[in-house]
């Protein structure tokens, strides 16, 4: 497309939904939100930016072949999903690591729904972005 609005506004305005997707990551397991809905919208800001700016931009702006990010994104929820059997609980518990300590007596959580959402985010953001761009360099 060789709209110049479309062109100027796409940047600051993938890089907004870049942020608003991570936002939605973090407050997902807490909050209606996660990985996929976060997943989602990164993908459209990839996907605007593909359509304004052409499939071989949006290539070079994202550096790695979304199949592999979807890949990466399988393993860590695989990875998430059976840390707890190596402590024989059922697997996709929740497991929790405090980093640290802060005030309150408790560090920072870290957990393993979090890296599920990690991977689930990684997962639908390669695998709509393999296909928005396949489907992009088809025109």
């Amino acid at each position: 497309m060789k709209s110049l609005i479309l062109r100027t506004a796409t940047r600051p305005l993938a890089a907004l939904m870049l942020l608003f997707s991570i936002y939605m990551l973090w407050r997902g397991h807490n909050e209606p939100g996660g990985g996929f809905i976060g997943g989602l919208i990164a993908a459209i800001g990839y996907a605007l930016y593909a359509i304004s700016h052409g499939a071989a931009a949006a290539r070079r702006v994202l550096r790695v072949d979304p199949r592999v990010i979807a890949m990466v994104g399988l393993a860590l929820a695989i990875i998430a999903g059976l840390v707890p059997a190596f402590s024989g609980e059922p697997l996709f518990t929740g497991k929790w690591l405090f980093l640290g300590d802060y005030e309150g007596g408790s560090g920072l959580p870290l957990s393993t729904v979090l890296l599920f959402d990690i991977g689930v985010y990684l997962v639908v953001l390669g695998s709509v972005l393999a296909l928005v761009l396949a489907l992009e360099e088809e025109t």
